[in-house]
């Protein structure tokens, strides 16, 4: 069973994603349609005039040959067939590969992603809609991705890294599946889990391929598309745009308007253009392209260029040139026939600065969608909530601002004293006449005392309360204690747990009940409570 609560009260959300929701007039600069399942009539008569059929040929070649040496599902074999008609669009997501998949949230941008392709299948029958999780195979910051977290456990992959993270070979990943084997409880469930973690990271050499067969095996059934974009034939479709940024620097120029933009609404800016938004790439190396007066220099290495010679590098190996945060969604469109990305706050807050870098380069800008969050909470957590009398709005608070309501709410005193204070100022309104009938300084004294009593009071409230939280301790700690276990560090869960936890637990009904409960364009956070 599903409950549902609004983004913006949940206080883990940010201003501009918030005032995105509500469709604020001063964001409508920064993104062309919103997600509403009538607004994408709009945006698939757009794409389809931005979209060769040369593009989509090279495209459903390149996912064949990525596709080698993968199990195919026959929906996503259908898919893929799809994907080669002019009359079909993808809906994207991209995340990192993280080991095991990560925080939770790797598994509601997918289901996301699925949902809501199915969704607009269901709505336009005359058009086909395609899922793509874009992996981030070229990243390089190997510990944001090492780990995830097993209940209190953090499993890490310990080792020396450099270059495109999808190229790092798997070794090492033997004495992780060990530790992880320790924990586990050795159920049915835990004994799948195993099994999966020992054919995606020890059977395959890297970890591109071991990220392609972990969601293959957990989303190949609903048709999940896997694109890998390092890929020479693609990065050669991308060339054009690549060889824009070498030679007239337009996102820095185009990405720094728009964000001086958001910063003046108050808005905080999620990434910083640099002057050339492009790495290096070859076997363990990825640096950023700097350039001089004279020449493109590979940061921190020896490699230049002249302006020809970057030119025919370029034009021979457009497989050595991959974009960072600002330009990858550039690419993803324009290689993509693509309508909608789904990411979470901080992917879409970067998003909002690039529309204008899109219309320079006139590629077409897709719409932005929130992926789904989600709560997980077991029958027994919300029976408990039930006893606690913890509303969902309850659950949000911060622990601090939880224990003080409580404690109002339960407390056989009056905790407030804003009548004994309004007493007392009611009190000096008679000094305050009487000191007009004298000097100025009779009325400083009058101020200073009121505001002493008024902060004696504000005093006396706190030692009240906190004397209250003493008295109640048994039962906030009840509510503590089931608050840590659904929000863990005091965090969203999906930001800290991986998908095993519950895995172990609810095996293959997970999936399918997070598809079911999850609904991408109702645009609110779900609560799922699992049997």
């Amino acid at each position: 069973m599903a409950d549902c609560i609004a983004y913006q009260k949940t206080n883990y959300f940010s201003s501009l994603i918030n005032d995105y929701l509500d469709q604020k007039e001063s964001l409508k600069d920064f993104y062309e349609n919103f997600p509403s399942l009538e607004n994408f009539q709009k945006q698939v008569e757009n794409k389809q005039h931005n979209y060769s059929v040369k593009t989509r040929k090279i495209l459903v070649e390149s996912l064949k040959n990525q596709y080698v040496n993968t199990i195919v599902s026959a929906k996503t074999q259908e898919n893929l067939d799809f994907l080669a008609k002019e009359n079909s669009f993808t809906i994207t997501t991209g995340h990192q590969l993280n080991l095991f998949t990560g925080p939770l949230y790797f598994l509601y941008k997918i289901i996301s992603t699925i949902n809501l392709a199915e969704e607009l299948s269901e709505k336009y029958p005359l058009q086909h809609f395609v899922p793509v999780y874009w992996m981030a195979t070229e990243d390089h910051d190997f510990e944001e991705i090492n780990f995830f977290n097993f209940e209190h456990h953090k499993i890490q992959w310990q080792r020396e890294a450099s270059g495109a993270v999808g190229d790092l070979d798997t070794k090492g990943l033997k004495q992780v599946f060990e530790k992880f084997q320790t924990i586990l409880n050795g159920s049915d469930q835990s004994k799948h889990i195993q099994s999966l973690f020992q054919k995606a990271y020890l059977e395959h050499d890297n970890l591109t391929e071991a990220t392609r067969f972990l969601a293959n095996e957990l989303f190949g059934g609903y048709g999940l598309i896997i694109l890998d974009g390092n890929d020479a034939a693609l990065k050669k479709e991308f060339s054009p745009y690549v060889k824009n940024e070498l030679l007239h620097q337009n996102s820095s120029n185009e990405v720094g308007k728009t964000s001086k933009k958001l910063n003046e609404l108050g808005y905080k800016v999620q990434v910083n253009p640099r002057e050339i938004n492009l790495f290096y790439l070859k076997e363990n190396l990825r640096e950023r392209i700097v350039k001089d007066e004279e020449s493109y220099i590979v940061h921190e290495t020896n490699i230049r260029f002249t302006e020809e010679e970057i030119l025919v590098e370029l034009e021979n190996h457009p497989e050595r040139f991959s974009p960072n945060v600002i330009m990858r969604p550039l690419y993803e469109e324009v290689v993509l026939p693509n309508l909608c990305y789904i990411g979470g706050g901080g992917e879409l807050a970067y998003w909002f600065q690039l529309k204008s870098y899109f219309r320079k380069e006139e590629v077409t800008f897709p719409i932005l969608l929130l992926r789904n969050s989600a709560l997980l909470m077991s029958k027994k957590q919300s029976e408990k909530a039930e006893r606690l009398n913890l509303s969902l709005t309850d659950m949000f608070l911060k622990q601090e601002d939880l224990i003080t309501k409580r404690t109002h709410e339960i407390s056989d005193i009056e905790i407030d004293f804003s009548a004994q204070k309004k007493h007392l100022q009611q009190q000096f309104k008679d000094l305050y006449s009487l000191a007009k009938k004298t000097d100025q300084s009779f009325n400083g004294a009058v101020a200073a005392q009121e505001k002493k009593q008024i902060n004696g009071l504000d005093h006396l409230e706190k030692r009240l309360l906190k004397a209250q939280k003493r008295k109640l301790q048994d039962e906030l700690k009840r509510l503590v204690h089931l608050q840590d276990q659904i929000f863990p560090h005091q965090s969203l869960q999906e930001r800290t747990a991986n998908f095993s936890k519950f895995y172990e637990i609810y095996g293959e009904d997970l999936i399918p009940t997070l598809k079911n409960e999850l609904k991408p364009l109702d645009l609110q956070f779900t609560i799922i409570t699992l049997p």
